[in-house]
């Protein structure tokens, strides 16, 4: 084959994997803009401890900035919209730490929620998830999940 060919076919495979990992169905979670019109009821009711640490201080303001959106306040997710994050589905044991960077970063087919797959958070960096995990986790904790 030519050098164009290959090319031609090295950029029909990359599409081809862009449209199986975003999904063909059209169930793909609205961006973050397009879903703060819809005003969804919480999934879970989530105890806010009184006082966070700093870094959750830090990982509250990322994570109203970026994911609050879709996952609602506090994440107690939002029905018809986002999962919750606070749930035991998202235990540090079943979901690391990393998945949550990975999900950040590259998107999450649906798999245990019927919400459609979770397109990748732009513009979130690699600190700013950290901190997200960091209050995510300490809301896990103040409501038995540990």
């Amino acid at each position: 084959m030519g050098r164009y060919a290959i090319v031609a076919v090295g950029v029909a495979v990359v599409l081809g994997i862009g449209f199986w990992w975003t999904g063909s169905t059209g169930d793909a979670v609205a961006p973050a803009a397009d879903v703060t019109a819809q005003a969804a009821a919480p999934i879970v009711d989530v105890l806010v401890p009184e006082a966070l640490s700093a870094n959750t201080e830090i990982g509250k303001l990322a994570y109203d900035a970026k994911c609050a959106a879709c996952h609602g306040a506090n994440a107690a997710g939002q029905d018809g919209v986002a999962p919750p994050l606070v749930h035991k589905i998202y235990k540090p044991s079943h979901h690391g730490d990393a998945a949550f960077l990975l999900a950040a970063k590259n998107g999450v087919r649906a798999h245990h929620w019927r919400f459609g797959n979770m397109p990748p958070v732009e513009g979130v960096t690699d600190g700013d998830v950290k901190m997200i995990v960091a209050y995510v986790r300490e809301l896990q904790r103040a409501n038995g999940i540990n």
